[in-house]
């Protein structure tokens, strides 16, 4: 007879997560290592990034000693009202307490309908030049909703042709992969779309590009506002006349808000700082809009597709193809309520205000305290979206001992601060990109002015261990150096990469 759900417990059930944890508390990286990925794990315990995490709360993660680390990876920009959140964990409760006919295929999605009149709400509020992005597409992760996108986009205009930007991250799918400016993750996997890549913040590159009749022409220009690889911050008119360029010749503009968006950069969308959804000539709107990641809670992945209607309907044309571009769990009604909680979250606790005052406090206290090393390029970014970059100092033994790094790796340097970050100031943060001197912070936006301090004292005691030497630098040089050796042969993990995904593996996870 079937197991009536209203009548089970844990008991009947004999499953008992907690005690199958503890039993296997000392197995989780065994277990990952024999069965899932090798090379990570090899990753981990060569940079001492091992540890056995056992709780996450807020802007923070917690070992199994009760010690706590201020988390400035924050799940790659995952967790924007951090991690375990209250509320949002409670409303996923009430969605299983419910019973909701969840994913009925064929029939009424309840939920993905509250979720989109929000999102459109949260679009046609920053739009106000009547072209409002009020169409929604949802999707399970950031690179399918890049994927989706790019369909959009080719079908809209009857082209093939997407350009997208040198150092761009959109993804690892081969869709996404086809957009994504990062040679190592690209190198091995055989033939991409029909993709052209520019320079970031080149608006005469664009448009020759725009201008090439070659192909059918240019479906569509796909960009971050803010790039993630390097925090690249664009001039503050570029997106404006990209959107004018885009238009005039007949492509989409595409904007990737999977990082930026949902309050990260201090505001809801990161293009609110240059000029989006401004009233006047210095608005503009892009064709479609990307947003993901803190979308989810932290709890379940959810990404979605902003288009303008127009656009929409040049894909989903008819009854016959109104399912054209779907997947299996795209609406599915945990996810739908993570995103409703997210949001709810995001507006009552003032997180977005957050982000941006604790971010220019951060960051100001950045400028401030790192000043007196030379070594210290810039420190840039907006809201909790930070980049303190590094530049060869100009003292001959320092000189010499960077160039020993660089030669080994280019992005073994920044491993001699983050590493001492993580093991003696129990701060996380990670390599901005492959062979880059910038170190980024993205911690959850509910990080506090307290926090911020812990960090910048973090960092001032790292890169000031840096002077000395022997010191930090060659012992990173020791440690990691053979690794990068290994890899230069072909048999090392120095290389893994810094997708959304894989930690730069002499850097963070």
């Amino acid at each position: 007879m079937p197991l009536d759900s209203s009548s089970t417990t844990d008991d009947t059930l004999g499953f008992d997560l907690a005690g199958l944890l503890r039993a296997n508390r000392d197995n989780a990286l065994p277990l990952f290592e024999a069965h899932i990925n090798p090379a990570f794990a090899a990753v981990l315990k060569t940079i001492g990034f091992d540890v056995k995490f056992e709780k996450g709360r807020g802007a923070y993660l917690f070992d199994d000693a009760g010690n706590r680390y201020i988390d400035c990876l924050g799940g790659y920009a995952v967790f924007a009202g951090g991690r375990n959140h209250p509320v949002i964990r409670a409303a996923l409760r009430q969605a299983m307490d419910l019973d909701l006919p969840n994913l009925p295929g064929v029939g009424t999605f309840r939920v993905a309908g509250l979720l989109a009149r929000e999102l459109v709400a949260l679009a046609r509020k920053d739009h106000r030049d009547g072209t409002a992005l009020d169409t929604c597409f949802f999707a399970s992760g950031g690179a399918e909703a890049i994927d989706a996108a790019l369909k959009h986009a080719r079908a809209a205009t009857r082209r093939e042709r997407v350009v997208y930007c040198r150092r761009a991250y959109h993804g690892l799918t081969m869709g996404a992969l086809s957009v994504t400016g990062n040679a190592e993750f690209r190198d091995g996997f055989g033939s991409f779309l029909n993709t052209t890549e520019i320079p970031f913040n080149d608006l005469a590159a664009l448009e020759a590009e725009l201008k090439k009749g070659g192909g059918g022409g240019v479906a569509a220009f796909i960009c971050e506002p803010i790039q993630g690889k390097g925090v690249n911050l664009p001039a503050d008119d570029y997106l404006r006349r990209v959107s004018e360029l885009c238009r005039a010749h007949g492509a989409l503009f595409i904007l990737d808000e999977i990082q930026t968006g949902l309050g990260r950069t201090g505001k809801m969308f990161a293009g609110e700082h240059f000029g989006m959804g401004a009233a006047g000539a210095s608005g503009w709107c892009p064709d479609i809009m990307v947003i993901a990641k803190a979308l989810s809670g932290g709890y379940v992945p959810v990404s979605c597709v902003l288009t303008k209607r127009w656009i929409h309907q040049k894909v989903f044309t008819s009854m016959n193809n109104c399912s054209r571009i779907q997947n299996t769990f795209s609406m599915n009604d945990l996810a739908m309520v993570a995103g409703l909680a997210s949001l709810h979250v995001l507006r009552t606790e003032k997180i977005v205000e957050n982000a941006a005052t604790v971010g220019e406090y951060l960051m100001d206290g950045l400028r401030r305290t790192l000043a007196k090393y030379d070594m210290v390029k810039e420190v840039r970014g907006r809201g909790l979206m930070v980049a303190v970059e590094f530049q060869r100092p100009r003292s001959f033994l320092m000189g010499q001992a960077w160039d020993m790094l660089h030669t080994l790796d280019p992005s073994l340097f920044c491993q001699a601060i983050i590493l001492p970050m993580m093991s003696d100031h129990r701060v996380i943060a990670q390599v901005a990109g492959h062979r880059l001197d910038v170190i980024k912070l993205i911690p959850a936006l509910v990080f506090s002015k307290a926090d911020a301090d812990e960090v910048i004292r973090a960092m001032d005691v790292c890169i000031g261990n840096c002077q000395k030497l022997p010191g930090p630098i060659y012992e990173v040089g020791k440690k990691l150096g053979s690794a990068a050796i290994r890899r230069m042969g072909g048999g090392g993990v120095s290389g893994a990469g810094t997708s959304e995904q894989t930690p730069e593996p002499a850097a963070t996870a």
